[in-house]
This record gives structure tokens, C-alpha cells and sequence, in this order.
């Protein structure tokens, strides 16, 4: 942004030079490029950061030095010649999306005269950078670079004026742009638009066929505010740009839309001649109220380690335009003005008043104390699930947060229920994941179409649930998850499972009840103690079709992570080494296909003597001889007396007692051969 010193001084008594005006800027947060002599004036080329959209102007950079040097701001006093007949017998305006278009005024000026700018107005211009059009174009341009509002002129004569509509784009418009660019418009664009079609790219540029010229004597002069996010979408996809288009995609100020129209109007009627019609024409759908926020000194001097006198507080706020009132001994509240959309808590205050005080000021040590922190409970289960899931196998992957809705709508029941952002900011993958499933499933697929076989893979990330459909205002469900999938039996993931919890919780026990669990064929939830920690499964078919992984087996399983840090640690219960030996025996069970572990466990467990150590579960087999509809189940039966050695003739009575009561129970045969 080139600033003209001579221009700079109309709204700030400015003494220093211009080596000492860019050194007070720097110091301010804008770093001078450049300082150049056009003829008698110097012109100070300074950077503006991306959320200061307000200083892209000289009465921006203005504010900014005069509550700097305590000086007064003026503002310039705006005055226009007006005509008869009010605005509204020329012209009305309809916005159609009044979230993109906050604010549109329109005025109309008659009696014209285009021609040559006057010497005053082509210097300036000329000095910061902008070659001289004609009179009105340079006017309208003076306007932009003195408030940062960028307004536009179209000539009246050549509109189909009965309302001038603030739209959206109909599929198939064109529109051809002033520097000569054949433009094919898109539904999702912003457009100025008469009884006819458009007439200017909302925010971008304006359109050719109303471009003034040596013949215009009346002019609709446009003054908005557009969205910035459409504004640069729509140039970007269009390939076009303009120092319009620069300062609303780094927002402009709403509430003086209308101060800034009716200055940019008294400026071509100086330089151009011609009578403002009365009255304007101002469409502002929803005004946003001044957002006040709190800063407390003893805050400031806290993370700033000055001490900023109060009544020199209340001065860089006045300046600022903040209007700020003391609350009491330690807390000033300010209204945050309208050009100010990068401020908005107490932070942001206190960054205000280090910038205007001098960062200079801030005392700085010659050594740095740092405190190194405790690692914390999390970071250290972090570690330990990492380096356990390592041994088993597992690699760990980094996604982002986002999928894409056929992506969500595997692992959740609706896509529609998931929370997501505007395709403006990521085209395809938009929505919060509400599960980590579905961006492992994608990984795991990669790794398949790489043969890079056997894939273990796992991710610790945040997933995000919405509180109900449609509830505005309402943060989502914010927890941590953590997601395994493999291509392996369901029960080697069991196994990690039960060993990780194993690992980090001490003496509870691990429980999978079988579940339906709609992205599985076969699912179970899990169960530590009392409380579920989970849900695990065979992925249904249906889904590997989708993936293009069909005649695979691929298990996966969803675990509370914020749980298993909460209930890491603890001490196990110590228990002596057994004095005397155990006798193990292991029973080859047929049962019907559809017994389950479970009951084979909690019968035995339930019919057991006191002896009974452990049931563990051995493997299942199916195949001759074994009938059809049935299976063989092998389970190993450790018992162990504390008191005294076993003899195998009492075991064998324990072992006969469990196996009637298993055929009575489940009606399953001990299998002898």
C-alpha cells in the first residue's frame, strides 16, 4: 500500500519526516517496503496484513499514527450540491442474498461532464501508484484510496434501470468485463444485475457495456459491502483481479458505506461537475450491533510486563475509535468500531495498546527463563498406547479432520447429520468426521492397492457429533477417539484390544457383548467394568464393495480414548507366586454353530469348584468329522488348589461335573477323537 505523506497530512498533523513517519509505522506492525520522492511529495510503500483490511487507505493509516502520536483525526467535512428530485425516482434496489451482500447504497448524480481530472487529483493518484482515467474513474478511485471503500460508477443512460438487483448468477450469463475479459458466469457468482442482466461482477469489476465514458452526464454511483470469501472465489475462478476486489476480500467497513458514498459523490462533483440527486438509496438488511469487550489492566500488564498508565489506556482507545469506558479500578470496556472485524476479545485489546505504546518499551532480558513442564496423564498414555499398538504391528496415521460425504455415509447411518463448512473452503472433503473408521478404511485401501499387505493401521484424533439437527449456536460433541482397522481375524484385534486395556488399567475386566453395529457384519460392543469403551467388528461386505475390496477380511474397532486415559494407572492387586502347580486340561467342545464363546464361558465359570484358576479359549475347528452345523470348540481349564498339591483324580471329577453340565446346558459332546 503506497501512502502519500502530503496526502496523509490532510487527516494528521504530521512534523517528522518521512524516515521517521515509516519508522513509527514499522513499529506499528507495518513494515515499510520503500520510501520514494515523487517530484515534491514522498510516497511510503508500506505492508498491510491480510485481517487489517481498514488501513488499505490513508485515513486508515492516518488513525493508526494520530492515536500513536496523540494527535487529532479530521475527517473530511462532506458536503454535496443536491438536485430536486430524490434518489428513489431513478432507481430502487432488491438484494437477493443478503449473506453475501451486507449493505448496497446507491446514488445518482446528474449534469456530468467527463473529461480530464484536475491537477490536484491526477498528482495524488499518479503519486501512490494509479494512472488518471477521466475525471469520474478517478474520482471514484481517489475515494477508495482515501477510506479503503472501493465504490463504482456505472453510467445511468446505458442501464434498463426499474431495479438494480444484488443476485446470484443464472447458469449460461455473460458478461464482459472493463479490461476486456469474456466472462462466463456461474450460478454460485454475485452479480449486479438490471431489468436486463449484469452489469458488474459484485466486489470484482464492472461490466463494460455501462462503462463510463466521454458521453455519460448521469452516473448511478454504487457504494457496498460484499463477502469476501465470494468476492475471491469468484476472481480466482474468473482470472481477474482489481485493487477493488483486493480491499472487499479483506473486508470492508459496513456502517460508513453510506459516509463513504456520499464523500465519493462530493468528489466527482468537484471534479466533474453536476448536482446529487436527494436522499440515497440504502439497502441494509440486517445492521450488526457494536460488539463490546472487556480488558483488564492488570491482564495487560501480565502478559505485557509494562505497566501502561490508565489515562494512556483510555487515550490509544479514543484514538483507535474504540470509545472506551473504565469499569471500575482494573477493567476498561470498549465498543469495537465497525472497521475494526480483527478484534474481538481481550487479547486483541492488549495487542492494541503494545503496538500504539511501543513494543520498544517492553523491557527485554539478556537470558530466557524457561520453565520446562511436566508431561501430563495423556501425553504419557499417548506414548504407551503407541509404543503397545508398535509391538502388535500397528503403524500410526495422521488424517484430516475432514471427509467427504460418500466417505461419511459408510460408517454413519445419515451424511446429512454430520457437521460441515462451505464448499468455498474445501470442495470435495467438507464434513467432520464423526468417526475415524472411514479415513482408515481409505488408508488401509491405499496400502492394498500398493500390495503393501499385511495393513495395520490405527489414528488418535478428535471426532466431532453435533449436539441435534438444525440447533444453531450449539458446539458439537468434541471427543477423542482412537481407531484401529486390519486385515486380520477379529480375534487377533480382540487380543490387542484386551492387551491394551490390559496394559493401562490394572485388574478390570475386558468385555465384548456381541451388538449390532451398522457398518459390520458381525459387531460387539465393548464393555470395561460397567461402563462401554467401544464398539469393534467385521466390516460388512456391502462396504468393502464400495471400497473395492471385496473377498477381503477387515476388522476394525472404535475405542473412548478419553476414557482409557481417565481410567489409566493404578496400582494391581498383589497377589502371592503360587506355591503349588496347576493341572491344565483342555476340552474339545462340539456344539451348534450358533453357541458362542460367551456361553461356554459363563457356564463352565458358573459349574466350576473354587479350584478353577482360568477358561481360556483355545481355537475353533470345523471339517470332518465334525457334523454339518456344528462346530469344535477347544478351551483350556486351568485349576490349581492354594492349599495343597492337585491330585488328576479329583480334576478328573471337576472335569466330568463341567462337561455334563455343558451337555445338559448347551448340548454339547466332549469331542474324544
Amino acid at each position: 500500500m503506497k501512502i502519500s505523506l502530503d496526502w496523509l497530512k490532510d487527516y494528521v498533523d504530521i512534523t517528522e519526516d518521512a524516515a521517521e513517519i515509516a519508522q513509527k509505522l514499522s513499529d506499528l506492525g507495518f513494515p515499510t517496503e520503500s520510501i520514494s520522492q515523487v517530484g515534491e511529495d514522498r510516497v511510503i510503500d508500506v505492508e498491510v496484513t491480510s485481517n487489517r483490511g481498514d488501513c488499505l487507505s490513508h485515513i486508515g493509516i492516518a488513525r493508526e499514527l494520530s492515536a500513536a502520536l496523540g494527535r487529532e483525526l479530521r475527517l473530511p467535512d462532506v458536503k454535496v450540491p443536491e438536485e430536486n428530485r430524490a434518489t428513489e425516482e431513478f432507481v430502487k434496489v432488491r438484494i437477493d442474498c443478503p449473506e453475501i451482500c451486507r449493505r448496497y447504497t446507491a446514488r445518482v448524480i446528474t449534469g456530468v461532464k467527463v473529461g480530464p481530472s484536475p491537477a490536484w487529483l491526477r498528482k495524488r493518484l499518479e503519486a501512490v501508484g494509479m494512472r488518471s482515467v477521466n475525471n469520474v474513474v478517478d474520482a471514484t478511485n481517489y475515494a477508495m484510496m482515501e477510506s479503503g471503500q472501493p465504490p463504482h460508477a456505472f453510467d445511468f443512460g446505458k442501464l434498463s434501470v426499474g431495479t438494480i438487483a444484488v443476485r446470484k448468477a443464472v447458469a449460461g450469463e455473460r458478461l464482459v468485463s472493463i479490461d476486456g475479459t469474456k466472462c462466463e458466469l456461474r450460478p454460485e457468482m454475485m452479480v449486479i444485475a438490471d431489468d436486463r442482466g449484469p452489469v458488474a461482477i459484485a466486489g470484482v469489476m464492472g461490466g463494460l457495456d455501462t462503462e463510463v465514458n466521454d458521453a455519460t452526464t448521469t452516473i448511478l454511483l454504487e457504494d457496498a459491502h460484499f463477502d469476501p470469501v465470494s468476492v475471491r472465489t469468484t476472481g480466482r475462478q474468473l482470472g481477474i483481479g482489481s485493487e477493488a476486489a483486493f480491499r472487499f476480500e479483506r473486508h470492508v467497513d459496513t456502517d460508513r458505506t453510506d459516509w463513504a458514498s456520499k464523500r465519493c459523490a462530493q468528489l466527482i462533483c468537484e471534479a466533474a461537475g453536476g448536482a446529487v440527486a436527494r436522499g440515497v438509496v440504502d439497502c441494509y438488511p440486517a445492521k450488526a450491533e457494536a460488539a463490546r469487550v472487556q480488558m483488564r489492566l492488570s491482564r495487560m500488564r501480565a502478559l505485557l510486563g509494562i505497566d501502561v498508565p490508565a489515562a494512556e489506556v483510555v487515550r490509544i482507545f479514543t484514538g483507535l475509535g474504540f470509545r472506551p469506558e473504565r469499569q471500575g479500578d482494573d477493567a476498561v470496556t470498549c465498543e469495537i468500531p465497525s472497521w475494526r472485524h480483527d478484534v474481538s476479545r481481550e487479547a486483541d485489546l492488549i495487542e492494541e495498546i503494545a503496538r500504539s505504546w511501543g513494543y520498544d518499551k517492553i523491557p527485554v532480558e539478556r537470558k530466557i527463563h524457561i520453565e520446562v513442564a511436566a508431561v501430563d496423564k495423556r501425553e504419557r498414555v499417548v506414548g504407551r498406547v503407541r509404543t503397545f499398538l508398535g509391538g502388535c504391528g500397528f503403524f500410526e496415521t495422521i488424517n484430516i479432520t475432514f471427509v467427504d460425504e460418500a466417505t461419511g455415509a459408510l460408517f454413519a447411518d445419515d451424511a446429512d447429520e454430520h457437521l460441515s463448512v462451505k464448499d468455498e473452503s474445501r470442495k470435495g472433503s467438507n464434513l467432520l468426521r464423526r468417526t475415524l473408521l472411514g479415513s482408515l478404511m481409505g488408508v488401509l485401501k491405499v496400502n492394498v492397492n500398493a500390495k503393501n499387505v499385511p495393513c495395520r493401521v490405527y489414528e488418535i484424533a478428535d471426532t466431532f457429533v453435533p449436539v441435534g439437527r438444525g440447533v444453531l449456536g450449539e458446539l458439537p460433541i468434541q471427543r477423542t477417539r482412537l481407531a484401529l482397522v486390519c486385515d486380520a481375524d477379529i480375534r487377533e484385534l480382540r487380543g490387542v484390544i484386551e492387551g491394551l486395556w490390559a496394559m493401562m488399567v490394572r485388574d478390570v475386566p475386558v468385555e465384548f457383548k456381541p451388538e449390532e453395529v451398522s457398518w459390520a457384519k458381525a459387531g460387539a460392543e465393548i464393555y470395561v467394568g460397567d461402563m462401554i469403551a467401544g464398539t469393534a467388528g467385521i466390516v460388512s461386505e456391502e462396504i468393502l464393495k464400495k471400497l473395492d475390496l471385496e473377498g477381503m477380511e477387515i476388522c476394525a474397532a472404535e475405542l473412548d480414548f478419553g476414557l482409557l486415559v481417565e481410567m489409566a494407572g493404578g496400582l494391581a492387586t498383589a497377589r502371592p507366586i503360587p506355591r503349588f502347580p496347576a493341572i491344565v486340561r483342555d476340552l474339545s467342545l462340539v456344539v451348534n454353530e450358533h453357541i458362542r464363546w460367551r456361553d461356554i464361558a459363563e457356564a463352565v465359570s458358573e459349574t466350576a469348584p473354587a479350584a478353577l484358576e482360568a477358561v481360556e479359549f483355545v481355537g475353533i475347528y470345523r471339517g470332518k468329522p465334525i457334523a454339518e452345523g456344528k462346530k469344535s470348540v477347544t478351551a483350556s481349564l486351568r485349576f490349581r488348589d492354594e492349599d495343597g498339591t492337585l491330585r488328576h483324580e479329583i480334576v478328573d471329577a471337576f472335569q466330568a461335573a463341567i462337561v455334563s453340565d455343558l451337555a445338559n446346558r448347551l448340548g454339547a459332546e466332549l469331542r474324544t477323537v
